[in-house]
């Protein structure tokens, strides 16, 4: 064996005794509870404020995900027993009851209904079906759960490191192309969009009249992505980490009270934990015991479990090793995608999600479709309302390959209506961050003969090289 040789295998065993070192599963058990609890106060918020039916029921019409239009989509009352079921495995997987099978059903359950229609997309409730995918694989319910409680054989005080590692990379990729996304000179130079968004809020109270300040907007542009950028490396330190959660703390209480975003603050502080160290559960237990003890805190003595021996690692091991690898390529080359396209992804949205662009761009469009008869001469003008609830049609009039969709569609009925082959041209234009609306699809493409996929799309007009817009306070407006 030559000295390369003996070197490159000891680096692969240290390797794997990083990975497999044993670690303490409290920290584990709990994010499992705090994830269960937080997917079961989402189903039953949708259910409650009526946005089941709302984006699922209502609906004529649901855009599909390339190659996933096979996907039925759930009438009611069936969707409504689908949000059901997902507070309920939501509340087996915080309770660790049937956790195998719960966290499965939860995660195929949770999947399907970000599937059913594109326009529901957002970037933290994809996160959740990733962190759900995730967790079907860590065994994090043979601690502080029924199911160790039912079957003591189950029992266990430690997992491998490498089930921190996996969640704490997913969490990290996340933070780091959120701030990435923001390396631009829309965000950094001209404060946009925070300064549209910030400067509608100005009636809150105490601090609404400093939203409208410019200095404020461009204050929040490079916090943010200093920020995005940075946490996640502070969150590693340990020295500093309870400092770091604390920023995270704030930061998401301060996004959760100035814009509409729903579940995201609550998400990410979650999932935020992955990064403490795995003890951290127990020394707060025996804290909290000591205070009703009414013992010093030089008498807490934090209970010290007997770390098990280091197996060798079997095919099983690295197989495993392999998927999470091929895993973690993966999320590194969904976000980068867009870069093959070239141009402003913002405007043209291709590789756009799955990339963890969040809150990156204030968008507005506007659509109608011309149907033309070319046997006939006939012309008709196709609104998208015909098709779309409010909701869609905001969210498809910015979106080329959802306006491709639709008017595939058009021509679909046209032709089944007994008015032969149609052509489908869009009229479609759009406003990326306060800018003047710009021609956004060529109007002359036939669309109905164009065909979705990962190719790049010819007929999307490039984004419009102008400043984005400059807001005036409104105390200088004499408003």
């Amino acid at each position: 064996m030559t000295e390369q040789e003996g070197s490159g295998r000891r680096e692969a065993s240290r390797l794997w005794e990083r990975l497999l070192a044993p670690r303490d599963i409290a920290a584990l058990a709990v994010f499992r509870v705090a994830f269960g609890l937080m997917v079961t106060v989402s189903a039953a918020r949708f259910l409650a404020y009526g946005w089941v039916d709302e984006f699922f029921v209502r609906p004529k019409f649901h855009f599909s995900y390339w190659g996933f239009g096979w996907l039925p989509a759930l009438s009611a009352p069936w969707i409504h027993a689908v949000f059901a079921a997902l507070g309920v495995l939501g509340l087996c997987v915080a309770l660790g009851l049937y956790y195998r099978v719960a966290i499965a059903l939860l995660f195929i359950t949770f999947t399907y209904v970000q599937l059913v229609d594109v326009t529901t997309y957002l970037n933290h409730y994809y996160l959740v079906s990733l962190l759900a995918g995730l967790l079907c694989f860590i065994p994090a319910h043979r601690a502080f759960s029924l199911d160790a409680w039912r079957n003591p054989s189950l029992r266990q005080d430690w997992l491998p490191a490498w089930c921190t590692y996996l969640l704490r990379f997913q969490v990290g990729v996340v933070y780091v192309f959120a701030g990435l996304a923001k390396l631009t000179s829309d965000w950094l130079i001209h404060a946009q969009p925070l300064q549209i968004w910030l400067s509608a809020r100005t009636s809150l109270p105490l601090v609404g009249p400093l939203l409208d300040q410019r200095w404020v907007a461009y204050g929040a542009a490079w916090s943010g992505f200093l920020f995005d950028t940075t946490i996640v490396f502070f969150l590693l330190m340990r020295r500093v980490r309870p400092f770091a959660y604390a920023v995270v703390l704030a930061f998401h209480a301060a996004t959760w009270a100035l814009f509409p975003i729903g579940m995201f603050p609550v998400i990410m502080v979650t999932a935020a934990l992955v990064f403490f160290d795995s003890s951290w559960p127990r020394w707060w237990g025996e804290r909290l015991r000591a205070v009703f003890r009414r013992e010093s805190h030089s008498q807490v003595q934090p209970e010290r479990l007997e770390a098990p021996a280091l197996a060798a690692p079997g095919w099983k091991a690295r197989l495993a090793l392999g998927a999470a690898v091929a895993y973690g390529v993966l999320q590194l080359v969904l976000p980068l995608r867009t870069h093959l396209y070239g141009g402003n992804v913002l405007w043209h949205e291709q590789g756009m999600r799955f990339s963890w662009r969040v809150m990156a761009r204030e968008k507005n469009g506007s659509v109608t479709f011309v149907v033309r008869s070319p046997a006939t001469g006939r012309e008709w003008h196709v609104p998208p309302r015909q098709y779309l609830t409010p909701i869609q049609e905001r969210e498809m009039s910015v979106q080329p390959d959802l306006i491709l969709q639709l008017a595939r569609r058009i021509a679909r009925d046209f032709e089944a209506a007994g008015k032969g082959p149609v052509e489908v041209h869009a009229d479609a234009s759009a406003s990326l961050n306060g800018r003047p609306a710009a021609v956004f699809v060529d109007p002359a493409v036939d669309l109905a003969r164009e065909v979705d996929g990962l190719a790049s799309k010819d007929w999307i007009i490039p984004a419009p090289d102008s400043p984005p817009i400059r807001l005036r306070p409104a105390l200088a407006q004499g408003r």
